[in-house]
């Protein structure tokens, strides 16, 4: 019984980091304005992982108890604003972007996150030149 059990653990211990748990997780912002003169790159954290869900396809038969729709979605959230250089007097150089705290598994709440799927990578993050956040003005 014992061997069972250890030989339980060690497949549930290696077979853990294949399903990564729903955990902020860095991501770079790519932030430009119109009217502004340049294109900059903010890092952050948002949730990113897996949340287990399931549909079952004959939920009409069997009730709604197999219905179970989660995503990866903020817990804890802090928004941060940064002057983005380069911009008019007259424009408004504030930018204020979220920074994911803590994340859990759970619906998303579309009054105050976003939930949509992520868009393609493959396109062009700026049409302006690039200046890193930490090269201007700090957070404030």
């Amino acid at each position: 019984m014992d061997y069972f059990v250890f030989i339980c653990g060690f497949v549930a211990l290696a077979l853990g980091p294949a399903a990564p748990m729903c955990v902020p997780s860095d991501y770079t912002l790519y932030v430009e304005k119109p009217e502004c003169g340049f294109c900059v790159a903010i890092n952050t954290t948002i949730c990113l992982g897996f949340c287990y869900s399931r549909d079952s396809n004959v939920r009409d038969l069997v009730g709604s108890r197999f219905l179970l729709q989660r995503g990866c979605t903020y817990n804890q959230v802090e928004y941060r604003t940064v002057l983005l250089p380069g911009c008019p007097t007259e424009a408004s150089s504030r930018f204020s972007y979220p920074v994911a705290l803590g994340c859990h598994c759970g619906s998303c709440n579309t009054a105050s996150d976003e939930c949509a799927h992520r868009a393609s990578s493959n396109r062009p993050r700026c049409t302006k030149p690039l200046v890193d956040q930490r090269s201007f003005l700090p957070p404030f």
